[in-house]
């Protein structure tokens, strides 16, 4: 391909291993972080995504079948669900998420797959085109063309392309927290066991101590399984035992941490422990869903489609329902938009789970709550103007009869005014 430079670099979160948190490391292994990110996660992968082509011709959903399958079952290995999880997860975690769109040799989407790199570079060819160079962990390297990569970002401040990581802010938070949670691990490991000091009453080199020592734990420390043990009285020393600590760090420390975390995520307890209600839910849904799903609609449109299609009224949405937590009560006042076919009846039901009905996909009129389909527009159009062409009937026929009885009347008047004409010649005869 003929590259000539290297305009950009971007190092992403390599996630390797077990165990505990490892600072400048991972970020995904801490609970509070994983907390923070799934109510996020979860909500985005409830979206509904169709595709929509609207202008001033056609208004049609899905017309396409395999941008619709696409949409639905982006690859082999995951439903849309996962796949929008993954790559939320992946956007909390470095403030960047990637998607390769797989494409036929006829330039149709045929899959799409996440690409969970450590690494990204920007490489422009001779002719202008810019490609993204991803390292994975097994140090595999994969050029891919930027036009078909789904690239969601947050934090899109210091780089051109890139959204900026949340490392540096994040880590000194986890770094306190990690401290705390070590010394109450240390604090346990330590008060598993009696502590005792051995006053020896008689100077012994470190040999006979050592061996005194060993002999005192091996007797009276180990359990053996031989039941209840007595011990004796030793003239060469005595036994003092050390009392345990209690010692607990100050949790106001901790409580400031996992603070400042939920405020970094633009979150709360309400929202990570599922205890918040419809108020807090729509909050949260304004504040961190809805600009995201925004993201989702232009991305996605604007890499699936080419401009001339995007011009054409081509669009994939995605729809959020903030309805999903509101109380029984708002899901009943839906009920008018129903009656004023605003909402089918199958959508109503959705809100409160409830599975489809046959024919709920009509909208229904609150004058007869009859459904209205295209058959019957067509019928309630067909008598329309049958009632239009019958009232033209019955008022031309109406202007026909008044003409004809005014021509009558005409005539009327010409016999009466001819017979006044010929009386007083009559009359004068008669004299």
């Amino acid at each position: 391909m003929n590259f000539q430079s290297s305009t950009s670099s971007f190092e992403l979160l390599n996630d390797e291993g077990d165990g505990q948190l490892t600072l400048g490391d991972t970020l995904f292994k801490n609970d509070v972080i994983r907390a923070c990110i799934r109510p996020k996660a979860n909500a985005i992968g409830k979206l509904k995504v169709t595709h929509v082509r609207e202008n001033n011709r056609e208004c049609k959903i899905n017309p396409d079948p395999w941008i619709y399958n696409v949409l639905q079952e982006p690859n082999p290995f995951m439903s849309r669900q996962l796949l929008l999880e993954k790559m939320v997860t992946q956007l909390d975690l470095n403030s960047n998420a990637f998607a390769f769109i797989k494409r036929n040799d006829f330039g149709y989407p045929t899959a799409i797959f996440p690409i969970p790199c450590t690494k990204v570079e920007v490489l422009e060819n001779n002719q202008g085109l810019i490609f993204l160079k991803f390292t994975f962990k097994t140090k595999n390297v994969l050029i891919l063309p930027y036009s078909d990569i789904i690239h969601l970002r947050k934090d899109f401040n210091s780089n051109d392309l890139f959204g900026t990581p949340p490392y540096d802010p994040l880590l000194p938070l986890l770094e306190v927290i990690d401290s705390v949670d070590d010394s109450i691990v240390n604090n346990v490991s330590n008060n598993r066991f009696m502590n005792w000091l051995l006053n020896f009453k008689e100077v012994l080199d470190q040999e006979d101590m050592t061996k005194n020592t060993n002999e005192f734990v091996n007797n009276y420390m180990k359990y053996t399984g031989d039941g209840v043990k007595a011990g004796f009285s030793e003239p060469t020393y005595t036994l003092q035992q050390v009392p345990a600590s209690n010692y607990a760090p100050e949790p106001q420390r901790t409580n400031d941490a996992i603070r400042r975390i939920l405020m970094f995520f633009n979150t709360n307890e309400n929202i990570v422990q599922s205890t918040f209600n419809e108020d807090q839910w729509n909050s949260y849904n304004e504040a961190v869903i809805n600009p995201l799903v925004i993201q989702l609609n232009n991305e996605f449109t604007r890499k699936f489609f080419t401009p001339a299609e995007r011009k054409n009224g081509n669009r994939i949405v995605f729809e959020a329902s903030n309805l999903e937590f509101a109380s029984t009560a708002t899901k009943l006042a839906f009920s008018i938009m129903v009656e004023r076919a605003s909402l089918t009846p199958n959508e109503w039901r959705a809100l409160f789970g409830i599975g489809p009905i046959q024919r709920g996909d009509v909208p229904l009129l609150k004058t007869d709550t009859a459904p209205i389909d295209q058959k019957e527009r067509d019928r309630e159009f067909e008598l329309r103007v049958e009632r239009e062409k019958k009232r033209e009937e019955e008022i031309e026929k109406c202007k026909q009869e008044c003409l004809e009885e005014c021509k009558q009347f005409k005539e009327f008047c010409m016999e009466e005014r001819k017979k006044l004409l010929e009386k007083p010649e009559t009359d004068d005869k008669n004299n």
